[in-house]
């Protein structure tokens, strides 16, 4: 059972519900928030302490609070989130290098849970059906978020191999959707025009994001050591995600151009990073039979599910501010006849 907890990252909005979630947990006594900058959600009953994971500050918040369980939720999948790729590859690996010593230092740390993701497989038009988790991961992964993850998982196998006394857990999810939270997809999702790589019709499943918590308080307070693929039953098409979003597609022949992410990205609509134009070109999917098997774990939701769910919150919710749809429309406009990249 978990004592005292630290959730590292409450300051982005998984990080913060966690910790919200395990301070209302019977299970657990004390849940410990750390981030550099204040949560601007609620963390419930939990403690902040201010320190950042890519310095020593990490090891002292440690060592104060002595956890015997560590979740690292800082694990930074939009490069916008941070700044820039730089800041968001130093956060990620760095970041987590610093923790992991920290953690191998403690004498109180005895689980490690981390937030990964299915990204660490890659995507790309030799990828198998299925991906499990005894796969080589990175088979199809150039670069970007996916090898981000992948070393993050190596880091966090080097941790397990000098620490056998500690236990940890990885859970790999799929993208995570749903009413509240606001990803690099998610915002993909809510274009009035769409552009999709011609040709191309990617399948994909998706966590409910109601689902990510559960699996993450799961794996917090019970002991479920080893790694596992976290999604939703069922895949989605592209196509048939944008028809119950009710958005036009735009095909393009490919998505990986400058213009393109550079559109995207001064519309501030979406983050195209590499990984996922290959993601949004090739799809991915995931065997999640570890997950119920061993993790014991049963998603509420499905991924259509975790999708209509999201529709349905953004068409109540105020989905695209007029002046966003406006400057969008205007850029797909320029694409179309030639006059973007001109200043326009």
């Amino acid at each position: 059972m978990s004592r005292v907890v630290m959730v590292v990252g409450v300051a982005r909005y998984l990080g913060a519900r966690l910790a919200e979630l395990l301070s209302a947990d019977p299970e657990v006594e004390r849940v410990v928030g750390v981030d550099v900058v204040e949560p601007a959600e609620s963390i419930g009953s939990a403690e902040f302490v201010r320190a950042d994971i890519r310095t020593s500050d990490i090891g002292r918040a440690i060592r104060r609070t002595a956890p015997d369980t560590v979740v690292h939720m800082n694990i930074l999948a939009t490069r916008a989130d941070a700044g820039g790729r730089a800041p968001q590859k130093e956060i990620n690996v760095i970041g987590t290098m610093q923790l992991l010593a920290a953690c191998q230092r403690s004498e109180s740390v005895r689980k490690v849970v981390v937030k990964s993701s299915t990204a660490v497989y890659g995507a790309g038009p030799n990828a198998p059906a299925l991906f499990s988790e005894d796969m080589v991961p990175g088979v199809s992964v150039r670069g970007g978020y996916e090898k981000d993850a992948g070393e993050v998982e190596a880091y966090v196998r080097g941790f397990s191999r000098r620490r056998p006394d500690v236990d940890v857990t990885i859970l790999r999810f799929a993208n995570v959707l749903g009413p509240t939270i606001r990803t690099a997809l998610s915002e993909y999702f809510v274009l009035p025009v769409v552009p999709v790589a011609l040709g191309r019709d990617p399948r994909f499943q998706l966590v409910h994001e109601r689902d990510c918590l559960d699996a993450l308080r799961l794996a917090t307070v019970a002991e479920r050591p080893g790694i596992f693929n976290v999604a939703g039953d069922g895949f989605l098409v592209l196509s048939q995600a944008l028809r119950r979003a009710g958005r036009p597609a735009l095909p393009l022949p490919t998505l990986g151009t400058p213009l393109v992410g550079g559109m995207l990205r001064r519309t501030g609509v979406a983050d195209m990073d590499a990984a996922m134009v290959r993601f949004l070109t090739h799809g991915r999917g995931v065997d999640t039979g570890r997950m119920r098997a061993r993790l014991g774990f049963e998603p509420a939701y499905s991924t259509l599910a975790t999708f209509d769910a999201f529709a349905a919150a953004r068409a109540q919710g105020g989905l695209l501010d007029r002046d966003r749809v406006r400057t969008v429309e205007q850029t797909v406009r320029g694409v179309l006849t030639g006059e973007a990249g001109h200043g326009r």
